[in-house]
């Protein structure tokens, strides 16, 4: 196989002139080389703290690794490294959500930002228990409950789910994390009944809770989250595998809400300097989809204000801005 490069027609679509590509790094010098930059920032941020067991990780890894629709992975720094991916974890329930139950998934939760706390009460109540969007706290409960009403057993169906888009049988839930989690777990569980109040959640909220918990405790690697995702840069099919995961019409919608609501209340900031659908977990990880090309996934522990990795955002908006990745 050829060392991974930036193929003629994507970079025609980029700018509009293949002759560019001869000036473009191959991937794999340029994903080891932000690796290397990201290592050199200053340090700024600090790790999630309120779930103990995220507050042990390590918090000078660094991993950045991307998959291309062609069936290419590239990766460097720990792209190998199994880290819990928190809120990415939302992607995989909303799309098994979005296959079960169809549209009228949307009558339960909306697709708008919510411009509050990803895990805001007041919101909620404002809005008489329909969450925002399936990217928040209350969003991510309602598929989960989703999830557990129609599947007999939802953390196992995830879990399968899960590693047939990895291409990996041996990915896991991370059992202190888990329990972590649920001890942990008072704020969300007061978002869980107050849909339950307003006759929101179908199933038992101690059961939606814990298939929740469990999602969040999914513990992947760089190189298995890029390729897990790529349908979604592929028009719902897998290219690895050429499995139809999802429709074209729900790939997009996700990859839609994923731009306005992905990255927390650095949504619109995203959107705005580098121009990707993405998704980002308070364990340090976050993706961003390339429609027409593959999937960014990037990861380092200490996180800004907002609750997004900041080596992980570097990583990202510079190889936006090196290969010219924009959706607008």
């Amino acid at each position: 196989m050829s060392e991974p490069g930036i193929t003629p027609s994507f970079q025609r679509t980029l700018h509009g002139d293949a002759s560019r590509q001869q000036d473009t790094p191959s991937l794999t010098t340029l994903v080891s080389d932000l690796v290397a930059e990201a290592r050199a920032l200053p340090v700024s941020g600090k790790v999630a703290n309120y779930i103990p067991a995220l507050a042990e990780v390590d918090p000078n890894r660094v991993a950045l690794a991307m998959a291309t629709i062609d069936g290419q992975v590239v990766g460097a720094g720990e792209a190998d490294h199994r880290f819990s991916i928190q809120s990415l974890s939302k992607i995989f329930g909303l799309t098994m959500a979005m296959n079960r139950v169809g549209d009228s998934l949307w009558k339960r939760v909306n697709m708008e930002p919510s411009g509050q706390s990803f895990n805001s009460i007041v919101q909620l109540e404002w809005e008489h228990g329909i969450p925002r969007n399936p990217f928040i706290n209350a969003g991510a409960i309602l598929v989960a409950d989703v999830l557990n009403s129609h599947y007999s057993s939802s953390k196992q169906a995830l879990l399968r789910f899960v590693r047939q888009l990895a291409l990996c049988e041996s990915i896991y839930a991370d059992d202190k994390v888990y329990r972590s989690e649920k001890q942990t777990g008072n704020r969300n569980a007061a978002l869980a009944y107050l849909m339950k109040s307003f006759g929101n959640i179908e199933s038992d909220v101690t059961a939606a809770l814990d298939h929740y918990f469990y999602q969040c405790a999914l513990a992947l690697s760089c190189k298995e989250m890029a390729k897990a995702l790529s349908f979604l840069a592929n028009r719902g099919v897998h290219p690895f595998s050429g499995q139809q995961v999802c429709s074209r019409r729900d790939a997009h919608r996700i990859n839609a809400i994923l731009s306005t609501s992905g990255m927390y209340n650095q949504s619109g900031e995203f959107a705005f300097t580098v121009g990707l659908p993405a998704k980002s977990g308070v364990g340090g990880g976050i993706v961003a989809i390339v429609p027409g090309y593959g999937v960014i996934a990037a990861y380092s522990p200490r996180l800004n204000d907002f609750g997004n990795s900041v080596q992980a955002m570097h990583m990202i908006t510079r190889m936006a801005e090196e290969l010219g990745l924009s959706v607008f």
